[in-house]
């Protein structure tokens, strides 16, 4: 890739991330140098937002996208990937602003996006694991990500995961403005459709640990809902367009 299309970007969401939300950008930007950040506050009623414009005042490397309310991480996530093309970035990363993706794991995802078009920090290869949770929520996420593998046909082993790197090419081909899922099923839909549209992906391992301040936001509510979805992403138009173009390729 050249030098321009190695410009990258972390997507930060947030939404009541007051008490995370310095350490998380200084340690994505001790962590990945030349990196840029946008956080993409949904008008956190904490103050979060307020506190991002401050940061990025005085850090030109941080940048703030308000959106007028809380409409789901899914369409928080689009609205950045828009704002990031829109900009001219070759590499867009999305993660948590809670800590639970950590930071140091960045330069591997963008060193393997030199060879894959997408590259998904996993939790089930080989180095990869959870820590501080539960047998239940253990069981929860990985029989979820079996179950969606199994509908989708495919080898990716972490298919719920939010930790990411595109090449600008998978978001302009996958057809961001007809994605319908949010949540944790908005996760499985975006790679799904990049397999789909033939594009390589990879899986470097990550530990993931629960948030370090505050509650997390998932729920087995949440989790549920996004296993009922995996039919519907299956059987989308999208997948059927897709099934008559190229064949997906392993990276």
């Amino acid at each position: 890739m050249t030098g321009e299309a190695r410009r990258a970007v972390v997507c930060l969401p947030t939404y009541d991330e007051r008490e995370n939300l310095e350490a998380i950008l200084a340690a994505i930007l001790a962590a990945a140098p030349g990196v840029d950040v946008l956080v993409i506050d949904d008008n956190s009623p904490d103050g979060t937002g307020a506190l991002a414009d401050a940061f990025a005042a005085r850090e030109p490397r941080v940048k703030v996208l308000h959106r007028a309310g809380k409409e789901g991480l899914g369409k928080a996530y689009l609205a950045g990937f828009a704002w990031a093309l829109e900009r001219g970035y070759g590499l867009v990363l999305e993660m948590d602003a809670d800590f639970s993706h950590d930071p140091k794991y960045l330069p591997a995802l963008l060193a393997r996006a030199q060879e894959a078009d997408l590259v998904l920090g996993s939790r089930y290869v080989p180095g990869g694991g959870t820590v501080n949770w539960g047998l239940g929520r253990k069981l929860l996420s990985r029989g979820g990500s079996l179950y969606a593998r199994t509908i989708l046909g495919v080898r990716v082993r972490d298919l719920t995961g939010g930790f990411k790197c595109f090449r600008r090419e998978v978001l302009e081909a996958i057809a961001l403005g007809s994605v319908e899922c949010s949540g944790y099923a908005f996760q499985i839909e975006l790679t799904y459709r990049a397999i789909r549209a033939g594009f390589s992906v990879a899986e470097v391992p990550i530990v993931f640990a629960d948030r370090r301040v505050g509650h997390s936001k998932m729920s087995r509510r949440i989790v549920l809902e996004a296993i009922r979805k995996v039919w519907a992403i299956r059987l989308s138009p999208f997948a059927r367009d897709a099934a008559r173009g190229k064949a997906p390729r392993a990276a």
